[in-house]
């Protein structure tokens, strides 16, 4: 491998795992015996994991246990198999809420470059990753980090994910900490209501999957009785957002908001208020593609400290 050094952005997030180009659900299963079928099987230090599917559970943290470590080979893989690449020198560039970086970046950076060298196999393919850095940036605003110029001086990014939503004021292009809010009433907590109400009304839940192509497509493939209870529910959730907006002092009717994440197409299409004001990016790899962009602007002013010049 030659000093030139890949950036590869990754959200890991509890519901999808997300590169520039790459998507897939965040579940993680031990493969007992060699497989049959290779696709989206991880091979690492001689055993087998199968991943995506079924999501994770949700924890506390991410760094318990090797889950999200052998979902981010998978990343790598399928990010540098698009390159053409099987070798590589890497920068790693994810990111953590701004509310809990402090408290959980150290971790999360020993978490990921515990090997500097690593080697495994991806659908058969041999990979070999030297980490040159891990690299943490804050959630939320990765999402608008390459638009800023295109933003008004004042706005607040909402980043609806699939455990949290982060409320984050943007002042003259940087996060005014002091008001920057995490609260764990992300879309999966949502989806848990519609399933509730499901079997209260109809007897049965319903796949996430199905939850999910709602909140895409407007429809979906669900019989009507579970689609509206689906819909209603969603509308419900986009109130519930904007009342915490108003909790917390924003007029809606006023204050420039911008929705990012997996939920900002159930603001879209499922929410009450419309106005200049708001905007939304639709893009569920915003955050990963705001991690790479910040990432690939560390790697240009520390080529030295990265030993590439």
């Amino acid at each position: 491998m030659n000093k030139h050094i890949e950036v590869i952005g990754i959200d890991h997030g509890w519901s999808g795992m997300k590169t520039v180009s790459q998507a897939f659900t965040t579940g993680v299963k031990e493969i007992t015996t060699e497989p049959a079928f290779y696709e989206d099987v991880v091979e690492f230090q001689g055993a087998y994991y199968k991943v995506g599917g079924k999501r994770l559970e949700v924890r506390e943290l991410k760094v318990e246990n090797d889950n999200f470590y052998i979902l981010t080979l998978a990343a790598v893989a399928k990010e540098l198999n698009r390159r053409g690449m099987r070798n590589a020198n890497v920068l790693l560039s994810v990111g953590l809420p701004l509310t809990r970086f402090g408290a959980e970046k150290q971790d999360f950076i020993s978490y990921l470059a515990r090997d500097k060298e690593v080697a495994f196999r991806f659908e058969k393919g041999q990979y070999q990753m030297k980490i040159a850095r891990v690299s943490v940036f804050p959630q939320c605003y990765a999402a608008v980090a390459d638009r800023l110029k295109a933003l008004p001086n004042r706005v607040v990014v909402v980043d609806i994910g699939s455990w949290t939503i982060d409320i984050m004021p943007i002042e003259n292009s940087a996060p005014n900490e002091a008001e920057c809010i995490t609260i764990k009433q992300g879309l999966i907590k949502c989806m848990r209501t519609m399933n509730e109400q499901c079997v209260r009304q109809l007897g049965n839940e319903i796949e996430e999957e199905d939850i999910q192509e709602v909140i895409r497509t407007g429809k979906g493939g669900l019989p009507q009785k579970y689609l509206e209870i689906v819909k209603d529910c969603l509308r419900e959730y986009a109130e519930k957002v904007y009342y915490t907006l108003m909790e917390h002092g924003y007029n809606l009717d006023i204050a420039e908001i911008v929705f990012v994440g997996g939920g900002a197409r159930v603001m879209k299409s499922f929410g009450s208020h419309r106005g200049s004001n708001i905007q939304y990016i639709e893009d569920v790899k915003a955050n990963a593609k705001g991690y790479e962009y910040l990432g690939r602007m560390y790697l240009s002013t520390h080529k030295k400290e990265l030993g590439m010049g």
